[in-house]
């Protein structure tokens, strides 16, 4: 990460498809895989590692860019869990590629905390809860541990990579090469051997 943070948005020459595990949303299709483009001899590991990052960041965007084609509104992020906590590269990188400020959880137990307070709403009032979510979340809740604004300069950058993760994203992901699941077929071939 410490290398990873002294380089700027495109200075790695390295484009990626977060796909390690298949593309579960948007394209839905667990056939897919991943894919570096930019390799050469001169590719270090904090390259990859943050063509990766990045990667998944552009994910993040076409999800997001999909809910509001669909007419569903985006306008605020709050990032929960370890990794919001622990890696404020991922996180400014997420806010770059989003254009949008990323607020942070205070707590590193987003999920319990959140579930603690429905349960003190089951439990009532009369029995030491609160009688409303609203009141549970005024009361248990606190302001966000931090916030991450977009840099318009790395903003504009992402911009052009992300127009190029995009073409990627769909001539992959949407038939205009099967290569990635030949490649897949011909593992499973093998492997059957």
């Amino acid at each position: 990460s410490e290398r990873a943070e002294t380089l700027e948005p495109g200075a790695t020459g390295l484009l990626a498809l977060d796909w390690w595990n298949g593309n579960r949303s948007v394209l839905v299709d667990t056939d897919l895989s991943g894919l570096i483009l930019g390799l050469n001899m001169r590719t270090k590991p904090e390259d990859i590692y943050r063509a990766l990052i990045e990667a998944t960041a552009y994910g993040a965007r076409e999800i997001i860019t999909t809910f509001r084609k669909q007419g569903v509104q985006v306008n605020e992020l709050v990032a929960s869990g370890g990794i919001a906590h622990k890696n404020p590269l991922l996180m400014q990188i997420y806010a770059d590629v989003l254009n949008m400020e990323i607020s942070v959880s205070p707590s590193r137990q987003a999920a319990a905390l959140g579930s603690a307070m429905y349960g003190a709403v089951a439990a009532g009032s009369a029995a030491g809860g609160y009688d409303s979510i609203f009141d549970a979340i005024a009361a248990m809740s606190s302001q966000p541990a931090q916030s991450y604004l977009p840099d318009e300069e790395h903003a504009a950058v992402y911009d052009k990579l992300y127009a190029e993760y995009d073409a990627l994203y769909n001539y992959f992901g949407r038939g205009g090469s099967n290569v990635m699941k030949r490649l897949r077929t011909i593992k499973r071939d093998q492997l059957s051997i």
